[in-house]
């Protein structure tokens, strides 16, 4: 057993109170003397103890500490991480990247779950009470965020380029071992402690948005929340709406519909007249989609409707960094759109919308999500009987897709085969040209 003299616990425990400046009368009695001289000891303590203690230390030291690395209770491996709203969304993150990074199956499998979709809304408020975090020795600037933001950028161009599967690790092990530490730090102003959150907000949703790119939608729902709950904290005006945004986005894209309207309707609600017009067109889009889902036509048009008048309005505000995931704003609201119309079975506008998306952003930029918005167009050609106007529209899509590594894309060409079968029994020779390059494509994928 480790023993050290009473005036080196007392210095322990008033370090470790000092350096969290949280709340300090509500946490003094569980980083004192006596609490230190325990867990010096071996005795695994409970509650926020544990987190007390690593966050103060970490400060103290410089570099991050996690409960598991000071002897404390470790989290079980189970299905449950990461599907909380806690009181520090980097305590969910840190073993969410450490099983990751492991490669451990019972994250990358599992499930989505409807429950967690159901984002408990008073969080909101009680996240909020929390004050800035504080560290000694350098204060973090906004030279660091510049830097996070740069970085992040750099991991969301190369993951549009090339596909969610590139650069995953890195950018988990970037988000562990650079941007969780800034996090926790000590910051010149408040002003700063905000972006930087949202900076990793961001970074971590990107790390949701590449799961969702593999298939593993369970593990991505864990990120998106855990991206909310940095949001929340982050205080930035929309942020935390655009996550949720994004949460409606992936239920209705599995068709599960349950809570996407209630949260595309409090996305926008928290970001209206916050925000920029082309920003807000992000928000109005998606929630027409949500009612084009419930079966609200006309409600839903009339959104789409000015989803699209925003962006011809005058844009007020600069595009916020969080809200830079998927290219031009333009881009975005034509191909949501173009779902809203394909909802309500208006095939030919769909297919128009998802043409415009596809024109309107960076193709050498945007390869994946040009390909997907032209597969869709196709799908749409097809619905009207044009088979060959598909066939050319999908052959523009593959021309995109070199290089790409993406479980999306695969089940693109994929269910594109599926639908060309008929078609190239009947002799249809476009038809049976393009199954060729399909076959290519999936054996060299």
């Amino acid at each position: 057993m480790l023993s050290l003299p009473d005036p080196l616990l007392q210095q322990v425990a008033a370090l470790v109170t000092g350096q969290i400046g949280e709340r300090p009368s509500e946490i003094a009695g569980q980083t004192n003397k006596s609490t230190v001289e325990h867990w010096i000891a071996g005795v695994t303590r409970q509650g926020d103890t544990g987190r007390y203690l690593a966050v103060g230390l970490s400060r103290r030291l410089g570099r991050l500490l996690t409960p598991a690395d000071l002897g404390l209770a470790e989290p079980e491996e189970d299905d449950s991480i990461g599907l909380a709203l806690g009181a520090d969304p980097i305590d969910a993150l840190l073993p969410m990247w450490r099983f990751e990074l492991d490669r451990r199956r019972f994250l990358t499998s599992s499930a989505y779950s409807v429950a967690a979709a159901a984002l408990p809304l008073t969080y909101v408020q009680e996240i909020a009470d929390r004050t800035a975090a504080a560290r000694s020795g350098h204060a973090v600037g906004m030279a660091e965020v510049a830097a996070v933001r740069d970085m992040v950028r750099v991991f969301s161009e190369m993951d549009e380029r090339h596909g969610g599967q590139h650069g995953r690790s890195a950018l988990v092990q970037y988000l562990r071992d650079d941007v969780a530490p800034l996090c926790r730090g000590r910051f010149r102003t408040g002003e700063i402690r905000q972006h930087m959150l949202s900076a990793a907000s961001r970074g971590v949703r990107l790390l949701g948005w590449k799961s969702y790119d593999a298939g593993q939608q369970g593990l991505a729902q864990r990120y998106y929340l855990q991206c909310y709950a940095l949001a929340v904290e982050s205080d930035v005006p929309g942020n935390d709406g655009f996550v949720m945004r994004t949460m409606a986005m992936q239920g209705l894209k599995l068709h599960r519909p349950e809570h996407c309207l209630g949260l595309a309707e409090t996305g926008l609600n928290r970001a209206k007249g916050k925000v920029d017009t082309q920003t807000e067109s992000f928000f109005r889009v998606v929630h027409a989609h949500t009612l084009a889902k419930a079966g609200h036509r006309t409600t839903a048009l009339a959104e789409a409707e000015r989803a699209s008048a925003l962006l011809t309005a005058d844009p007020g505000d600069e595009v916020p960094f969080w809200a830079l995931a998927w290219g031009p704003p333009a881009a975005s609201v034509y191909s949501r759109n173009a779902k809203v119309y394909e909802t309500l079975g208006d095939h030919r506008t769909a297919a128009e919308q998802y043409s415009r998306a596809a024109d309107a952003r960076p193709a050498g930029t945007y390869a994946r999500i040009v390909a997907l918005d032209l597969v869709a167009g196709a799908e749409m050609q097809l619905k009207r009987g044009q088979i060959e106007q598909a066939c050319a529209t999908w052959n523009r899509a593959l021309d995109h897709m070199n290089g790409v590594r993406s479980v999306r894309t695969r089940k693109a060409v994929t269910r594109m085969r599926s639908d060309l079968a008929r078609f190239r029994t009947r002799g249809v020779r476009c038809a049976a040209e393009l199954d060729e390059r399909a076959i290519d494509f999936l054996a060299s994928a």
